[in-house]
């Protein structure tokens, strides 16, 4: 409610070395661990970290929600002794009974000392009738729980749909409610599975799927300069209105890698390859400014310009992965015509930029990474650390522009209503309908991956 304040077939050919054997039988009873077992199993493999002990909070403390922005803006010493004030009041509202950690349904939430930013969370919950609780994500309410019961009291509020919600989402957005009724009966466990990457997040309960790829949204912030969940924050097991029990809790982080592998296979019908990998077949420009190494484009270092795919674009969505230098400089040219300057000539250049590096400390908004470079800035705080690839998707279509980054939408605008521009420079090819994807270097050895773009047709 609301906050209040496959199995896969392996053939095993006789050449296979023992080794390798014995890791394919090793995947082979892990995936049959997913499918058959409870979540209680298998989270003991493939990475998943116990967050609860089964013999204290040692990792845990209880707090009032709080806004995670708010608290990250304080300095060390502060955020230190707000968990060291919590830490002692913990055990007045939640105790350890038996590998279980129960909550009568009063006090503050207990709260991950660890933040998070892509990870899998499994757990086991019980309750009982009437009572209301959650699981907050990255600090941030929630996933729901409560009784789905009419004798709840709250069908009025969604309570007929179930447990598993992103209840604070808002009305008729994908997420808000569960796809389907999971709960067990009041006294039972239930057992949550809960991926979340960027503000991307699916549920699974009692191996249901509730939540599909809904953009979780940040409760903390409002219309109309609403931001996107933050890159990172605790998990917190919310309570009020009744007993509740957990256990079995377990966590997975996922590397960029992993979470960028997972972003790409998304919705991957229709997409084609713009880069082979091998050359630069197919691009054009001062393609003697870039390289291709590892199957990757860079730009060479004291080089840059403009280089762009033969095709021309009107709507269409592009993704790829990147990754920067430290101080690292490259952009996108979206819609542009062959010639001159991205920014300009083109319908925009959409930043690719370390914008957490020093130098850049005192750069207009709407030059920071993802922006449309002096039209309209992109939120901040959303890049992997420098030297870890990221994964963009960029769509397209007609003067809208919108910008994901790592599972976060960082800009979504429309070019056509900017009137005011940085250093009251024209952009004169804002209002383009066709043009080229390319890539605008700076000079710095920023390297692109897996280039593939997708038309959109009426």
């Amino acid at each position: 409610m609301a906050v209040t304040m496959i199995t896969p077939v392996f053939q095993i050919q006789p050449q296979i070395t023992t080794r390798l054997a014995v890791n394919l039988a090793h995947r082979i009873v892990f995936l049959l661990a997913v499918v058959l077992l409870p979540h209680s199993c298998f989270a003991q493999d493939e990475g998943f970290v116990p967050l609860f002990n089964g013999t204290d909070l040692t990792g845990w403390y209880a707090v009032e929600t709080y806004n995670p922005r708010d608290f990250a803006a304080k300095d060390e010493a502060d955020r230190k002794a707000v968990v060291d004030a919590a830490k002692k009041q913990t055990e007045k509202f939640w105790r350890v009974e038996g590998k279980e950690i129960v909550n009568d349904g009063k006090g503050p939430y207990l709260t991950t000392e660890k933040e998070f930013r892509d990870f899998e969370l499994v757990l086991e919950y019980k309750t009982v009738a009437k009572a209301d609780s959650g699981i907050y994500l990255k600090a941030t309410p929630q996933v729901q729980i409560w009784d789905y019961t009419k004798a709840g009291g709250k069908w009025n509020v969604g309570a007929d749909k179930g447990s598993g919600g992103l209840w604070n989402n808002s009305e008729g957005s994908n997420g808000k409610d569960p796809l389907v009724l999971a709960d067990k009966p009041l006294g039972e466990w239930n057992h949550f599975r809960i991926r979340q990457i960027g503000a991307r997040t699916w549920v699974w309960l009692n191996d249901k799927l509730i939540v599909d790829n809904a953009v979780m949204e940040d409760y903390w912030s409002k219309s109309p300069n609403k931001l996107p969940l933050i890159a990172k924050g605790p998990i917190q097991l919310q309570t009020h209105g009744g007993e509740i029990r957990w256990r079995n809790i377990a966590v997975k982080e996922f590397s960029s890698e992993e979470a960028n592998r997972i972003l790409d296979k998304l919705s991957e019908a229709g997409f084609q390859s713009a880069f082979n990998g091998t050359d630069f077949a197919g691009w054009k420009g001062p393609i003697e400014n870039y390289e291709v190494v590892d199957e990757l484009i860079r730009c060479k270092p004291h080089k840059g310009g403009t280089i762009f795919h033969e095709k021309d674009l009107s709507d269409f969505v592009v993704r790829f992965e990147f990754r920067l230098p430290p101080g690292g400089n490259n952009g996108l040219a979206i819609r542009y015509p062959g010639s001159g300057n991205a920014a300009y000539s083109g319908m925009c250049e959409l930043q690719v930029l370390d914008s957490e590096h020093e130098k850049y400390k005192s750069l207009d908004p709407r030059q920071y990474h993802g922006s449309a470079y002096g039209m309209i800035p992109a939120h901040r705080g959303y890049l992997r650390p420098t030297g870890e690839w990221n994964f963009q998707e960029v769509t397209v279509k007609g003067s809208a522009i919108r910008v994901e980054l790592n599972g976060t939408i960082i800009l979504d605008g429309d070019l056509s209503k900017v009137t005011e521009y940085m250093a009251n420079s024209p952009h004169p090819g804002k209002d383009r309908t066709s043009g080229h994807f390319g890539l605008a270097g700076h000079s710095d050895p920023v390297e692109f991956r897996n280039i593939r773009f997708k038309e959109l047709k009426d």
